[in-house]
């Protein structure tokens, strides 16, 4: 089979963000952007290809690995997300993004809670973890 190739120039441009502000006047912060943060979306990752194997999609995560382009041990990191108790990842999926630079709250931080089996002991390490991570501006 030959592979089908494709010439072309692609015009893209980057277009700046512009911040809007409330109507008010009064209260001077910007709106939130509508981007979800990165630990929202490697959880978000995680329940698809959970899906993707169990519907058979997919043979296993080393394959979904794979496929995606990374190691089976990067893989096997954003599966554990999943074993999360539901009110945490709850609270990834809401996190809100910082107005500038990096989130505080990495992954090596979350694994760790992860890392608990037991729920209670995740949420208390949670707790810790909250107090000692500073919170988004």
């Amino acid at each position: 089979m030959t592979p089908i190739v494709l010439e072309g120039i692609l015009p893209l441009k980057r277009h700046r963000r512009i911040e809007s502000w409330e109507a008010d006047g009064a209260t001077a912060a910007p709106t939130r952007s509508g981007r979800a943060s990165r630990l929202a979306r490697l959880l978000a990752l995680a329940w698809h290809v959970e899906g993707l194997v169990r519907a058979g999609t997919v043979s296993s995560y080393a394959a979904a690995a794979k496929l995606g382009h990374v190691s089976r041990a990067r893989m096997s990191q954003i599966a554990s997300l999943l074993n999360l108790a539901p009110d945490l990842q709850e609270h990834l999926l809401f996190l809100q993004r910082p107005a500038r630079g990096r989130q505080a709250l990495t992954l090596r931080h979350v694994l760790n809670v992860a890392a608990a089996l037991d729920w209670h002991e995740q949420r208390r390490r949670w707790r810790k973890l909250r107090r000692t991570i500073p919170a988004p501006s």
